[in-house]
């Protein structure tokens, strides 16, 4: 059961370009796109109110005019919602003391910082007790991985305390990492230098280490994401739908499809596998679809396979087409016979030909 701490303010990192995801952020930001039905953050902004955050300020930077016609003053979520933006990109540092501008914590008050790409099943209201109990400067959430190579490490000692950041490396010396969601006591984020471009990760963690106050790391084993690539994207949407992770924002039952209103799935159709079907989207008889994100008025014809890829906004996959592992950018036309493949991402509004050829590039 999740449990809740009252009146909690929270600071949503959501000013990154996304270039790992373009074509899909060239036209909307990251923490915008569809995710199981819904806005991604949507998910974040309502798992953070089911522990009792009320109060949330964005710290916007690339594009940062398209949320809050999104979101508005988030009473229709139970949420009071501000929007900070960086005139110019700041950092992680940077844009959590831009953001703190907008916060009413006191200087003793816990401020929960998330970042606007992860999902995450851990208790945050568990995290925030901790970092309370021990009166600790930053409280960082931790995610225990199989792979600790590909990421930078985070070392602790056996009090929990964080001994340091440590780059990736071939032989790192723990499998816990930096999970993206950390606590601080205000004070602390005030110290931060403001206007200035500052990485938490390079500067601010490893300077309050070396001054002696408490960095304390939160490690967990549930259910943990970064959806900034394609892939993880999709299957972060995928876990979604499957119930694989539970989210209060999902806008329907779990299962091996969702269908939003106004969508259309012949039942003639095979969709499975957590797929995500946008309003007015069109999956025609014949079409097999699985584990995919179809945003809004995309159609699938008949005959075509989409598996594992992104169809963008009223994008178009001809009857005859293999869409595989790729991402097809709002407004595109796959033509019959192409296939697509191995991580191929097709530009918005790029029409292919009908061909029987196979991509092996960016189009």
């Amino acid at each position: 059961m999740e449990s809740s701490l009252p009146d909690l303010e929270a600071i949503l990192l959501v000013g990154g370009q996304g270039t790992r995801l373009r074509p899909l952020t060239l036209g909307t930001p990251k923490p915008l796109l569809p995710t199981a039905g819904v806005p991604f953050l949507a998910h974040q902004l309502a798992r953070a109110r089911s522990f009792g955050v009320r109060r949330i300020v964005f710290a916007t930077s690339y594009k940062a005019s398209m949320f809050e016609p999104v979101f508005g003053d988030g009473s229709a979520l139970g949420l009071s919602l501000e929007y900070m933006t960086e005139e110019t990109p700041l950092g992680t540092g940077g844009a959590i003391r831009n953001a703190a501008q907008a916060l009413g914590a006191g200087p003793s008050d816990p401020v929960l910082v998330l970042n606007g790409d992860i999902l995450s099943g851990h208790d945050i209201g568990d995290q925030v007790r901790a970092h309370l109990a021990r009166e600790a400067a930053v409280t960082l959430h931790l995610t225990e991985v199989d792979d600790p190579s590909r990421f930078g490490c985070v070392p602790t000692d056996d009090e929990g305390r964080v001994t340091a950041f440590l780059e990736k490396t071939p032989n790192p010396v723990t499998n816990r990492i930096n999970a993206g969601c950390y606590v601080f006591t205000r004070s602390v984020i005030d110290q931060i230098p403001k206007d200035e471009v500052v990485s938490v990760e390079r500067e601010t963690f490893p300077g309050l280490i070396e001054s002696g106050q408490l960095v304390l790391g939160y490690a967990d084993r549930t259910y943990w994401l970064d959806v900034g690539t394609p892939a993880a994207y999709v299957q972060g949407s995928r876990d979604l739908v499957l119930g694989r992770l539970g989210s209060p924002a999902l806008p329907g039952p779990h299962g091996e499809y969702l269908a939003l209103e106004g969508s259309r799935v012949s039942p003639e159709a095979k969709v499975r596998g957590g797929t995500a079907v946008g309003a007015r989207a069109v999956v025609e008889a014949g079409a097999t679809v699985v584990g995919s994100v179809l945003s809004d008025g995309c159609v699938v014809e008949a005959g075509a396979i989409v598996t594992d890829s992104v169809l963008g906004r009223g994008a178009r996959v001809c009857a005859g087409t293999v869409v595989r592992d790729a991402v097809v950018g709002d407004g595109a036309v796959v033509g019959p016979g192409n296939e697509l493949q191995a991580g191929v991402r097709i530009w918005p509004g790029v029409e292919l030909p009908e061909r029987a050829v196979r991509y092996s590039s960016d189009v």
